[in-house]
């Protein structure tokens, strides 16, 4: 607890005592005249009414009690205070890193997440059309594979790497568009393949 906050609430504590004792006081006082109005012999006033001055003396006595107590505590939890904040001020300095050091829990992320130095990362759409190829037939497969690896491959290109003829590339190219998994665009003699937007977000139809 702050020095502040507990100087505070032992000054309310106090008062709070003062007050209440005040008020007991000032009650015991009154009880006291009203029975010395009435009553004639002042023997018999101090059997029937409270003397004012007990509680007067043992609200004192109280709040000079709690006044020492937290006055001696005090000390103590300063001295705590202190310990803590160089106990603090330690550990923060031994787990602390030397300027321009990496974070080894941060450097194994980075090194988990990056890929080795001269391997280029996939793109995204890649790995997605990665994981569509592989539930597609063998020969729509080895189409779509250079069209995924190498957008707006010629259509020849796409016959010498299958190694289908040319009307097997062109039938299945022409399948594979009816699905919506590529597109054409004409080149001259021949035609550009694309992948499709579809393709590349993993959804399409069996």
């Amino acid at each position: 607890m702050d020095r502040r906050r507990a100087d505070a609430a032992a000054a309310v504590l106090v008062g709070a005592v003062l007050l209440a004792g005040g008020a007991f006081t000032w009650q015991a006082y009154r009880q006291r005249r009203a029975v010395d109005g009435t009553m004639m012999d002042g023997s018999m006033a101090a059997m029937h009414g409270p003397n004012p001055l007990y509680p007067a003396v043992g609200t004192l006595f109280v709040a000079a009690v709690l006044g020492g107590a937290y006055l001696l505590v005090r000390g103590e939890l300063a001295t705590l205070g202190e310990v803590d904040g160089d106990s603090d001020g330690q550990s923060g300095a031994s787990t602390g890193t030397k300027p321009g050091a990496a974070d080894p829990d941060a450097t194994g992320e980075d090194a988990a997440e990056s890929p080795p130095q001269g391997v280029a990362a996939e793109p995204p759409e890649a790995a997605i059309g990665d994981r569509v190829l592989d539930v597609l037939p063998e020969d729509e497969r080895r189409i779509l594979e250079p069209v995924v690896a190498s957008p707006g491959v010629t259509q020849i290109a796409l016959r010498d790497r299958s190694g289908f003829s040319k009307s097997k590339v062109s039938q299945t190219v022409s399948d594979l568009e009816a699905r919506g998994l590529l597109y054409r665009e004409r080149q001259g003699r021949t035609y550009r393949v694309y992948p499709s937007d579809d393709l590349l977000a993993g959804d399409i139809d069996g």
